[in-house]
């Protein structure tokens, strides 16, 4: 195995530090970094397949958020003494991590991908969340992985008429929005949002405070990339022929749209099977 010297990146987001070191840990991954922003850490690795996966039509993407109670401090006391399912937080933050990246990988890339983020610390103040998105992005951005670029994710709050980036769980208690913004350099890719009540403006300049507050983090991943990037892999597409895609567009017409708005669900699938059955 060859060994990687370790080497480390800071960017200062709401005037604290957010560290991603690569070159410790997971070595036989395709990438993989270590998050730090306070004293939560997580280690988020990104893996590929050597060939595709045969007989889909679809990305085999995995992205998995491993809790562990030792990052916590504790020690499962249960009969098992070992960590149970995946919790309800730990699920819908791998679907958080999953929605930003899987629009940013090449059309017909069959190859199984794997993200997986596993938290090794958490101070309960930083929530691992947003930091398993931006590791995500890192890990495969620096990776041989075909990925189009990177993205940066910010927590936006608005307390006392304020925006404020990446509230502390204390500060969020405070906060009449929980927004949280996933972004490319020139656009937004993704919006989870709660509020109580704020006005619509509030929640459009959210975004756009957002979206401007994560550019750092770009910043710093294409400095990694420069740094410790593999050049990509340029594996095998299954791509629909443009023949094909055009000639069942002037096959279908208008047929399609108005089979998809049938309102009576059985009516609807019968004329979808009958398109079917005609093409």
């Amino acid at each position: 195995m060859v060994m990687v010297t370790p080497k480390q990146f800071e960017v200062l987001v709401a005037d604290r530090p957010l560290r991603i070191e690569t070159g410790k840990l997971a070595y036989q991954a395709n990438g993989a970094v270590l998050v730090q922003y306070g004293e939560t850490v997580v280690l988020v690795t990104a893996c590929m397949s050597p060939t595709p996966r045969e007989g889909v039509d679809f990305f085999p993407l995995t992205v998995d958020f491993e809790e562990r109670l030792y990052a916590a401090g504790k020690i499962p006391g249960s009969y098992w003494r070992r960590e149970g399912r995946p919790t309800p937080e730990a699920i819908l933050w791998a679907r958080l991590t999953d929605r930003p990246i899987r629009p940013l990988f090449p059309k017909g890339l069959r190859n199984d991908v794997q993200v997986v983020t596993t938290t090794l610390s958490v101070d309960m103040e930083n929530p691992p969340d947003i930091l398993s998105i931006i590791g995500a992005s890192a890990a495969l951005c620096i990776s041989d992985i075909p990925f189009d670029k990177p993205i940066g994710a910010v927590r936006v709050g608005y307390i006392n008429g304020q925006f404020v980036v990446n509230p502390t769980t204390s500060e969020q208690a405070y906060s009449s929005l929980d927004l949280v913004v996933a972004g490319t350099r020139d656009a937004v890719v993704m919006v989870e949002a709660g509020a109580r009540e704020v006005p619509e403006e509030v929640i459009i300049e959210g975004i756009r405070f957002g979206h401007q507050a994560l550019q750092p983090l770009i910043d710093l991943q294409e400095e990694m990339v420069r740094a410790v990037g593999k050049p990509k892999l340029t594996p095998e597409l299954l791509l629909v022929p443009e023949g094909v895609l055009t000639a069942v567009a002037e096959f279908l017409g208008d047929r399609l749209l108005e089979a998809a708005y049938v309102p009576d669900k059985t009516a609807r699938e019968k004329a979808l099977d009958e398109l079917k059955r005609q093409l």
